[in-house]
């Protein structure tokens, strides 16, 4: 039986940024170095597979300090931790290893610096995300505001108009972000930005990737996870900028093919936090039931790498 011909179009960059795949390497050496169990302060990254594949080889996860013992090293997640968590781990003499992404821990400082010139943060992000509750827990309550939204901004209550700062999330959409800082700007003149856009680079790569081969399929999968915040800005993108279909989707299992029933191309993109074998793994499924001909759309090329913390370097 004939399969039917079948474009994916394979959206460059995708997968794994140099935040996680650092954050991966982080956990990887621990139980290299200190043997298992290492336990892991929330997920490492959002993604399934991942936290599997690393609980398989010793690592242990918890949602809270008070989880671990003080006798096994710990690890923070690479969406950053509030300084109380650093703080408690030191108190009780544990060793820890922080793997918030470098990119995160930027934003943590600009933070810090605006609150030391006397300003009031205001940080657009999503309410109860890790990030946002790592970056707002770098300051005492009541000196990070959140907003999520362009009606927020109408309705935050700040100490003094003319003494505040924003910072953003690193995750959200480049296109909602750009509005919401401008009803700010309109709201609080004064109002002072980062010196470099806190949306980081991998983020911006892939959603200008899906801008680019949303328009040219008839539907879009993103290979990520549910809880990932980068992944599901992935769906939307793809969604306003052409694609009818757009769907996150963990694995290849996941994929609705009474849905795909007449389609004629498929574009591929994968979160930040999502291995390069799961989007294999939905090509794979693909060429199952299509004669499949595979065209990479690529709009960046990603050349960054992060160090791993020094503590990890060196011989024991």
């Amino acid at each position: 039986m004939t399969k039917p011909a079948l474009t994916l179009y394979l959206a460059a960059p995708r997968g794994f940024c140099a935040g996680v795949d650092r954050a991966i390497k982080i956990v990887e050496m621990a139980i290299g170095k200190w043997g298992a169990p290492v336990y892991v302060r929330h997920e490492i990254v959002h993604n399934k597979y991942v936290v599997d594949s690393l609980r398989d080889k010793g690592a242990v996860f918890v949602e809270e300090l008070d989880e671990c013992p003080d006798d096994r090293p710990v690890i923070f997640s690479a969406h950053g931790v509030p300084k109380s968590v650093p703080a408690a781990a030191e108190a009780r003499e544990m060793v820890y290893v922080d793997a918030t992404c470098p990119l995160v821990s930027k934003v943590h400082i600009e933070a810090q610096r605006h609150a030391e010139a006397g300003l009031q943060m205001i940080m657009i992000g999503h309410k109860g995300h890790p990030e946002t509750i790592g970056t707002m827990g770098q300051l005492p309550e009541g000196e990070v505001l959140l907003v999520e939204t362009v009606e927020d901004v109408s309705t935050v209550e700040v100490r003094n108009p003319d003494s505040l700062a924003y910072v953003t999330q690193t995750t959200l959409s480049v296109d909602d972000t750009k509005g919401i800082v401008a009803a700010l700007e309109e709201r609080f003149p004064q109002i002072v930005g980062p010196h470099k856009e806190d949306i980081c680079y991998a983020t911006t790569n892939r959603q200008e990737a899906v801008k680019s081969v949303a328009p040219k399929a008839d539907a879009l999968l993103v290979v990520g996870a549910p809880n990932s915040s980068n992944s599901r800005r992935l769906v939307e993108v793809g969604a306003k900028n052409g694609c009818d279909y757009a769907q996150l989707v963990q694995r290849a299992e996941n994929i609705d093919w009474r849905a795909l029933e007449g389609i004629r191309s498929v574009a591929i993109t994968a979160g930040a936090s999502a291995p390069e074998l799961l989007v294999n793994e939905v090509i794979d499924a693909f060429r199952e039931r299509y004669d499949v001909t595979v065209e990479v759309v690529e709009t960046a090329v990603e050349t960054v790498e992060f160090k791993v913390p020094r503590v990890l370097r060196e011989t024991a």
